[in-house]
């Protein structure tokens, strides 16, 4: 029986020179799971990504993937600014060889399934608004069917509707494959509606020290879900110190943070023994 594909950070740390970004970081993510990296800017969310990646030279720990087909969204799209909307779509595909009937068919189905028009996928990156490149790159990460899908604030520069809409396709799209998602933010909000599991990164040095599970459906979380559980979020005293963020007095109001279907862990005890939060 085969075991389903998992990706597993033990012990990372890492530095540029003598300055420290990461330190004893454990996470993992399991085939059909979003996790989500959420943290103020400088807590080394993607030095931790592109470590994972494989785009940066692990120095202490260990990570051990078990993916065969990952692939990267960043917060800029990277598009080749001498190649269509299509061909962009297509790179993936045809640096695996796959002729050139075939992945244009391919491409073009997964642009208009992401919103794109016909029209669209024959325009030049620069022709293109940046709603539409942020779609682009979606698709050219999605082409290559991969099982492993890794975000880098992909969403940050668009405005709420756009983002809106590439959260529904981006879930659908996640509903139809089993896959694994391992994505960075420095929004609460949006941690809370994709994921299964938020890890909140404090930073100097960059570790986790909260880990929520959120066991509803991300199909099925509504605004008051989503409001209501990044609101008892930002009552934690370790997630306000991430942000930098002034304290609270505690509170036992329910309607201030009570959410069904969320567990808070914390993981900042010196013996680094996970321990549930208060409940009221």
């Amino acid at each position: 029986m085969n075991t389903p594909p998992r990706l597993s950070v033990r012990g990372v740390g890492h530095a540029f020179a003598l300055h420290t970004v990461l330190e004893n970081v454990d996470l993992d993510v399991a085939t059909g799971e979003v996790v989500a990296l959420v943290g103020p800017s400088g807590c080394g969310k993607t030095t931790l990504l592109h470590l994972c990646a494989g785009l940066t030279t692990l120095r202490t720990g260990r990570i051990d993937n078990d993916f065969a087909r990952p692939a990267c969204m960043f917060q800029q799209p990277r598009l080749l600014p001498w190649k269509s909307a299509l061909d962009n779509i297509s790179l993936g595909l045809k640096a695996a060889g796959m002729p050139r009937a075939e992945r244009d068919r391919r491409a073009r189905s997964l642009g208009l399934q992401l919103g794109l028009a016909h029209d669209d996928l024959d325009k030049f990156p620069h022709q293109l608004s940046g709603g539409m490149q942020s779609r682009v790159a979606l698709a050219r990460a999605l082409a290559i069917d991969p099982d492993l899908l890794l975000l880098d604030e992909p969403f940050s520069a668009l405005d709420i509707g756009l983002k809106t809409e590439l959260y529904a396709l981006l879930l659908r799209h996640l509903e139809a494959r089993s896959l694994g998602v391992l994505m960075i933010t420095h929004d609460l909000m949006e941690a809370v509606r994709l994921s299964d599991t938020v890890l909140v990164m404090a930073p100097t040095p960059g570790r986790i020290v909260r880990r929520m599970h959120i066991a509803h459906p991300a199909a099925q979380r509504d605004d008051a879900f989503v409001y209501s559980t990044t609101a008892r979020l930002l009552q934690d005293a370790a997630v306000r110190e991430s942000f930098g963020l002034a304290a609270v007095e505690a509170t036992c109001s329910r309607d201030a943070g009570t959410a069904v279907g969320a567990e808070i862990i914390a993981l900042d005890d010196p013996a680094r023994t996970p321990r549930r939060s208060h409940r009221c």
